[in-house]
């Protein structure tokens, strides 16, 4: 194992993210937002805010900041104060510029506003009637998918020649990411251009967001973001607070520092939506499937901008069957927008997936895992490209050897005032890469840089680059420096999609290969010192004729402080060769009080084939990570949105998470598998999966633990009562 890079700086408090930096003559932003959640803003009387103390500019739909709507790959990006349009209560409607945070936000609090309201739609349970076909290229491919056996007409008709069947309907609440540091920027504009340090899972990305919506040249914009406090969707896109601070420097000629309040923080951005989902598996006495159905229906923004792919992302591909039909539609309502959450799709989707197969397990009086192994999938359904590498039964083997599944009996077991269940489920996540470019600097004091403009939201990203530029160029982890955060490094993208290790760890190889070609050409170059020789590299070394030095000698001998080469990597053929994913199998053990019915997880294992592990500890731990969240979903989290839509509980006090007291013993095992054909490094993705199926193996434990199936996440204490 090898400790993290940043973590010295992270534990130390030596890290700086967007909003530590200050400026001389920096001023303070404060957003304003609505109080309705469908509106057209009739006026804004700015008088009073204009004249507090220290204000400096007050900004509304009436005296805007101009600024464009950027589309990119990951579609539009929603500006504030464009419109006089009001589509949510929370929605950024104002912004008050001030000498200070405190009397920006004082005078934000004077800001009266006239609304022309209309009904606003709220609940994702009164919009099912009316529910929309996703538009083009959102909830899948397609927003309906059916396979059909030869001489089978109907998924139903497949359904019903089924020896046993279980059919059921299952929710999941409204989430939001509560990252820990909110939403933030600092802007400033020198003779350079722009500059602006803000979190957010792109520095490219976000640079050239920006670039379009303020109509720049994009070489003159500069975004920073080495460090980001939480993200995992919600820093995808770049933030409210960047948008208005870079708009309000160059209009005002002053650094602006903008950041969203805790509340603001629940409404201003984006989170996961709440769904509906209804599924029905028919199987054969030995317990094969023979048809799968799974509808889903979500909310989303009303401008339909997010669909939360639910049953493409789960049913699509997760179990052999020769019948399977899956819809996804959406419901536009009067809240905050959606946007990706860790695992967008799988996460929610698996929760009613899997429960369904727990419910199929005793409808069947079968093993749960021996359900799951006897419906392994060699390739998707209805596809012809086989999984690059899968051992998703050696998962559950080990698992079930490790955590004591053999000791679990249908109806649990008591200790003392508790009900004990175990639970399972399987996790699965698509593997995927972006492209990405990185540059590699060799020195001439024998240590190298690796750069690329991607960023580690906590993933580990930069102890991944320090390894796998080591290892390509065969020196100590210890000589390399890692680099991140800035648009002005070589694209690498979006840290998102469990895309990163495998991303920029292949860029790097392309990289390596480039920069010691050049390096070994020099060796032997005219005046060098191996001129004329035939050279080789190894051990950090060139070698020829009997002799070696370092690159770093080299680069001395030769008069050169640096050598530079930049490599590119992008997905190719594979894709028309395999199908690929990460895989896992869940297992939880939860504790149900007789009495009180206070539901608690005592332990989980998740054992893992992700391909090569890069660093076992950073994985360990973005696993933990993913699977404490998936607890998190089961038993605590759920936005409350009044019928009005506002948030009942847009605070920490009143949106639960788990604390440590909450998680109980918690342990990951990974079976290493390589998987060359997906990418040279051979790793897939662990940002994601750990929070699939989570939530699923705890309501399953549940149930076993008091024969009461709970369909709705978050589990409640009144669910549980007799």
């Amino acid at each position: 194992m090898v400790n993290r890079v940043d973590a010295p700086l992270k534990v130390t408090g030596r890290a700086k993210y967007g909003t530590d930096r200050d400026f001389p003559g920096m001023l303070h932003g404060y957003v304003v937002v609505s109080t309705v959640a469908n509106a057209e803003i009739e006026a804004m009387e700015v008088t009073a805010a204009k004249s507090a103390p220290g204000v400096v500019a007050v900004y509304t739909p009436f005296d805007s900041l101009k600024l464009n709507t950027p589309n990119g790959m990951l579609g539009e990006t929603w500006v504030p104060l464009q419109t006089r349009e009001v589509t949510y209560y929370g929605q950024a409607i104002g912004f008050v510029v001030a000498e200070t945070y405190e009397q920006a936000r004082d005078a934000a609090m004077l800001v009266e506003v006239s609304y022309l309201t209309r009904p606003a739609l709220t609940s994702l349970a009164d919009g099912l009637a009316t529910a929309q076909e996703p538009p083009p290229g959102r909830g899948g491919e397609g927003s309906e998918l059916s396979i059909l056996a030869p001489g089978v007409e109907s998924i139903e008709d497949a359904l019903a020649s089924s020896p046993v069947v279980v059919e059921a309907t299952y929710t999941t609440a409204t989430q939001n990411h509560a990252a820990m540091e909110p939403h933030s920027a600092v802007a400033l504009w020198d003779d350079d251009g722009l500059t602006v340090y803000s979190g957010n899972q792109g520095s490219d990305i976000q640079a050239s967001q920006l670039a379009h919506a303020l109509d720049l040249d994009p070489e003159i914009v500069h975004a920073v973001n080495p460090f980001v406090g939480g993200a995992f969707g919600g820093k995808g896109h770049t933030s409210t607070p960047a948008f208005l601070a870079a708009a309000a420097a160059k209009a005002l000629g002053r650094p602006v520092k903008a950041a969203l309040s805790r509340e603001q923080v629940f409404t201003a951005t984006a989170g996961r939506a709440a769904t509906v989902q209804k599924v029905a598996l028919g199987a054969d006495r030995d317990g094969k499937l023979i048809a799968v159905r799974h509808d889903s229906w979500c909310s989303t923004a009303a401008d339909g901008s997010f669909v939360e792919p639910t049953s493409h992302g789960t049913s699509r591909e997760w179990y052999a069957t020769q019948n399977l039909a899956i819809s996804q539609k959406m419901v536009p309502l009067n809240i905050p927008p959606t946007t990706f959450m860790r695992a967008p799709g799988e996460a929610p989707g698996s929760f009613a997936l899997e429960s369904a197969v727990d419910e199929l397990a005793v409808a069947l009086g079968m093993d749960p895992i021996e359900l799951r192994m006897r419906n392994n999938s060699f390739a998707p359904p209805g596809k012809d490209l086989q999984w690059s590498s899968k051992h998703l039964d050696e998962c559950f083997q080990i698992g079930a050897s490790r955590f004591g599944w053999a000791e679990r009996t249908p109806n649990g077991r008591t200790d003392g005032d508790w009900l004990v269940g175990l639970g399972t489920a399987t996790a699965m996540f698509p593997a995927l890469r972006f492209p990405a470019s990185v540059e590699i600097v060799l020195n001439a004091d024998d240590t190298a840089t690796v750069s690329t403009s991607g960023a580690d939201p906590g993933t580990g990203l930069l102890t991944v680059l320090s390894l796998v530029g080591a290892e390509s160029l065969d020196i100590a982890p210890e000589r390399i420096t890692p680099r991140l955060g800035d648009s002005r490094y070589p694209a690498g993208g979006m840290s998102g999609g469990s895309t990163a290790t495998a991303s920029a760890g292949t860029a790097i190889m392309v990289a390596a290969n480039n920069v010691l070609d050049d390096l070994l050409k020099l060796a032997s170059s005219a005046g060098a010192p191996f001129e004329g020789l035939e050279t080789s590299y190894a051990d950090g070394q060139v070698q020829a004729d009997g002799r070696s030095m370092t690159f770093g000698e080299l680069l001395r001998a030769t008069g050169r402080t640096t050598l530079a080469a930049t490599g590119s990597s992008a997905p190719g053929e594979e894709l028309t060769k395999h199908s690929f994913s990460s895989f896992g199998a869940q297992f939880v053990e939860v504790r149900v009080h007789k009495w009180t019915r206070e539901a608690r997880v005592s332990r989980m294992l998740g054992v893992f084939d992700a391909g090569r592990i890069i660093n076992a500890q950073s994985a360990r731990s973005q696993i933990i990570g993913g699977m404490i969240w998936g607890v998190s979903a089961a038993l605590h989290e759920g936005l409350e949105i009044e019928r009005n839509g506002r948030l009942a509980n847009g605070d920490f006090a009143g949106y639960l998470l788990p604390v440590n007291a909450d998680i109980g013993e918690a342990d990951v095992h990974f079976i290493e598998y390589p998987d060359t054909f997906h990418n040279a490094v051979g790793a897939r993705g662990v940002g994601e999966i750990g929070i699939v199926g989570m939530a699923a193996a705890v309501a399953n434990a549940v149930y076993n633990a008091t024969g009461i199936r709970v369909r709705d996440i978050p589990i409640s204490i009144e669910d549980l009562l007799d």
